[in-house]
């Protein structure tokens, strides 16, 4: 690993040497804002790559843990207690270049860079949540819309810059550093150092079938769960069951006719009416804020879930769905397509051959959570979508990293030997 910048640091005995509070964004006790994040003792809002080697820097020399934050929304607090977190979201700069490779900086957020890359033309397979940080999401996996024609977010990953622990600013790509490339495609972020950038080969954006329809009665998610992981690439439907309505949502690149007879085809397996609305031609970056009324984001809950490589039993759906009152939510994903096509060992991200997502969410502290992840959890694979942490698992190893697990820790042993880069759950 390179080690650019060791000669030039300044001196790191104290808080005031090695941070210049009127050369940096910094948040401590005492500033606006800091109660917001009053769990660490330090926040760094950072601007550039030297802003970052600085932190480090800091973090290296007085012993403290040091998270990076892109779009913060972590499923659990992940922030070091008494430790410091460098904010990325000033670090957003988005370019492309003649050859359709997205340049993208570690705090641009996925509404910034659908936007930016529209005007290009362009796109990447990537999740739905306007302000979800597009670095976060790629080092966990990434799902979205896209993904079954086009795959998970990391596996257009083409290359990124890092820095180290040692402070080393590394360029990493399936050439440069490629253990690191590997290990960025899916191990989950925070692991290694801090990533500044992330470039994509990216796709043309597609314009889509937007699909949405909603139920009160019927087989529906018996039916999705047999239909949806199968559909050809181009159809990506998801569903949200809550008390007394399934909502199936989506997109196709498929064309409208082929579409159509798809989902008539879910509804008839179902045995509900076909009540679907298709809207036609919808730009990919347009379609997120037109689902914004199905995602919760704006509560507080709490959520688990795992991935499940065969479809559930009767039995079991129909015990999920018997306590699903007020506001407890079971969401499911559907997987396969280009998702599966890649191999367990070629990426980090070792869920290759599952057929969806099953996601448990209600209020903080409601038992129901627990107790339908542990209903569903009989029949699940034992894997875990790394973006989605769970506190509770009782082996996270194997479920955020399966196989590829004793490689990634020979990696972090290798990057991180002092563990500066530490949380709970951590390789």
């Amino acid at each position: 690993m390179r080690d650019l910048f060791k000669n030039d640091l300044p001196d790191l005995r104290s808080v005031s040497s090695v941070i210049d509070l009127t050369a940096l964004d910094v948040i401590s006790p005492g500033s606006p804002g800091y109660r917001a994040c009053a769990r660490s003792s330090l926040i760094v809002r950072c601007h550039s790559v030297s802003d970052v080697v600085q932190v480090i820097a800091h973090a290296a020399a007085t012993g403290r843990r040091l998270m990076p934050r892109g779009g913060g929304h972590c499923f659990v607090d992940r922030r070091p207690a008494d430790g410091i977190v460098a904010d990325l979201s000033g670090m957003d700069r988005i370019a492309v270049d003649d050859h359709g490779v997205a340049a993208i900086g570690a705090g641009a957020n996925l509404a910034t860079m659908y936007a930016t890359l529209h005007e290009h033309g362009r796109t990447i397979p990537a999740g739905c949540g306007d302000t979800v940080g597009i670095a976060g999401l790629t080092l966990g996996g990434g799902i979205g819309l896209l993904g079954r024609q086009y795959g998970l977010t990391c596996d257009r990953l083409v290359g990124a810059q890092v820095v180290l622990a040692d402070r080393s600013v590394v360029e990493c790509d399936e050439h440069r550093e490629s253990d690191l490339f590997w290990a960025l495609r899916g191990a989950g972020g925070g692991q290694f150092g801090i990533v500044t950038e992330v470039r994509f080969a990216t796709v043309p954006e597609p314009s889509v079938c937007r699909i949405e329809g909603s139920w009160t009665a019927g087989d529906v998610v018996q039916a999705w769960q047999d239909w949806a992981p199968g559909a050809p690439d181009g159809m990506s439907v998801n569903l949200t069951v809550q008390a007394g309505r399934a909502t199936l949502f989506g997109a196709s690149t498929l064309p409208p006719a082929e579409t159509e007879s798809l989902l008539r085809e879910f509804t008839a397996r179902a045995g509900v009416r076909y009540a679907i609305d298709i809207r036609l031609d919808v730009p990919y970056s347009m379609v997120k804020p037109t689902f914004s009324a199905l995602d919760p984001d704006d509560k507080p809950r709490r959520a688990r879930s795992e991935f499940f490589a065969r479809t559930m039993t009767e039995r079991t759906t129909g015990e999920l769905l018997q306590r699903l009152t007020g506001n407890r939510r079971l969401a499911f994903t559907a997987m396969g397509g280009a998702y599966n096509r890649v191999a367990e060992e070629d990426t980090a991200f070792a869920h290759r051959g599952e057929r969806f997502l099953l996601e448990e969410a209600g209020d903080p502290g409601d038992p129901w959570v627990d107790e339908a992840w542990s209903t569903a959890h009989a029949e699940g694979s034992g894997r875990v979508y790394p973006n989605f942490p769970d506190l509770a698992l009782q082996d996270p190893r194997l479920a955020y990293h399966a196989g590829n697990h004793p490689r990634l820790a020979a990696l972090k042993k290798n990057c991180d030997p002092h563990r500066l880069f530490d949380f709970p759950q951590a390789l």
